[in-house]
C-alpha cells in the first residue's frame, strides 16, 4: 500500500489558510513596504510575514523537518538534514503583488529523500487553490472536502499547442532567445500568464506547455508535484526530472520531447542542431484549406489506489 501523506497535505492547507489571511490583509495597501534584495528582486513586508508565520507553525507541528524558504534560507529540524524538508515561497509573483495584479500565490511543498511528495499552491486574490500528494492525483478547489481532480490535456502536436511563459529577456540571458522564439512561432497560441499560473493552467489542461529560463527550487517545488500528479511532465531544460535545475519545462507529457528539441540545447554544447528551427519538415503535408481539427480534451482521471 502506498504511503499516505494526508496529514502533511492537511497541514499544508492550514499553512496556506494562514498565509492567505496575512497576504490578503496587505494586498493593495497604499502603505505597503517594499524593498529590493541584492539580486534586485522585490521583497515586501508580506513576504516576510508569511514566511515567518509558516516557519513558526512548522517549528511546532513538524519539529523534526527541515525548512527552506526564499527569504531566510534553510533551517535544520531536530532530525538533522537530509530527510524531510518543507520548501516555501511565501509570495510567488511579488512584482504582481506590489503592483496590485492578483496573479500571485503562496507555494508550499514537502520534499522527502530528494523527491517532492506533496504541494499546495494558494492564490487567494484569484480565489483559487491547487494541491497534490504522491500517488493520489492533483486537485483544485476551496478545500480538501470541496474539490475536483484535474488532468493535463491530450494535445499531441505543437501546431495545436498553447504555450505559456513569464518573460522573454531571460531566454536571451541563457543563449536561448532564438530557439524560444522559434518554439513560440511553431505553437498555435502563446500567452504570458507567468509564474505559478502557467503551471496550474497546464495541470488543468488549459495550457499545454509552460517554461521559464531562470528559477529557484522554491519557485518550482510545489508546481512540480501538481503537474506530475495531473499527468504531466516537469523537468529542467537539461532534462533533469523535478525542480532541481535552474529552469523549468513542464508539458502535458505528450509534447515534452518536441518542446525539448527547441529548448534543450545549451551554448556550451556546441552549435545548435536543426531541431529547433520553426521550419516544417520536408515530409510535413499541408492541411487542406488551412483547416485543422483541435483536440483540447483532458486525459481521463485514473482510478486512485
Amino acid at each position: 500500500m502506498a504511503h499516505s501523506y494526508n496529514d502533511d497535505l492537511r497541514l499544508a492547507h492550514v499553512l496556506a489558510d494562514n498565509a492567505d489571511n496575512l497576504s490578503m490583509d496587505r494586498f493593495g495597501a497604499i502603505d505597503l513596504q517594499v524593498d529590493t534584495k541584492p539580486d534586485m528582486t522585490y521583497v515586501t513586508e508580506s513576504d516576510e510575514a508569511v514566511e515567518a508565520a509558516i516557519r513558526r507553525t512548522l517549528k511546532s507541528a513538524r519539529t523534526r523537518d527541515d525548512v527552506l524558504g526564499e527569504e531566510h534560507g534553510e533551517v535544520e529540524g531536530t532530525a538533522g538534514t537530509g530527510g524531510r524538508r518543507w520548501i516555501i515561497d511565501p509570495i510567488d509573483g511579488t512584482s504582481n503583488f506590489v503592483r496590485g495584479v492578483p496573479v500571485w500565490a503562496t507555494l508550499i511543498a514537502l520534499e522527502e529523500d530528494g523527491e517532492i511528495i506533496a504541494g499546495c499552491v494558494s492564490a487567494p486574490a484569484l480565489g483559487r487553490r491547487w494541491w497534490a500528494s504522491k500517488g493520489t492525483g492533483a486537485y483544485t478547489g476551496k478545500s480538501l472536502m470541496s474539490s475536483r481532480e484535474i488532468r493535463v490535456s491530450q494535445v499531441s502536436d505543437l501546431d495545436s499547442a498553447s504555450l505559456s511563459y513569464a518573460s522573454l529577456s531571460g531566454w536571451d540571458v541563457i543563449g536561448k532567445g532564438e530557439a524560444f522564439a522559434a518554439l513560440m512561432r511553431r505553437c498555435w497560441r502563446t500567452r504570458a500568464y507567468g509564474d505559478f499560473w502557467s503551471y496550474m493552467l497546464l495541470a488543468e489542461g488549459a495550457v499545454d506547455i509552460a517554461t521559464e529560463p531562470e528559477l529557484k527550487v522554491w519557485d518550482m517545488a510545489a508546481l512540480d508535484i501538481v503537474v506530475r500528479e495531473a499527468g504531466g511532465t516537469f523537468t529542467s531544460l537539461a532534462g533533469e526530472p523535478g525542480p532541481w535545475g535552474d529552469n523549468a519545462l513542464a508539458t502535458n507529457g505528450r509534447l515534452h520531447d518536441a518542446a525539448m528539441a527547441y529548448l534543450g540545447h545549451f551554448p556550451d554544447q556546441g552549435p545548435p542542431d536543426e531541431s529547433w528551427t520553426d521550419e516544417p519538415e520536408d515530409d510535413d503535408e499541408p492541411e487542406p484549406d488551412n483547416v485543422r481539427s483541435f483536440d483540447f480534451t483532458r486525459e481521463p482521471s485514473q482510478d486512485l489506489p
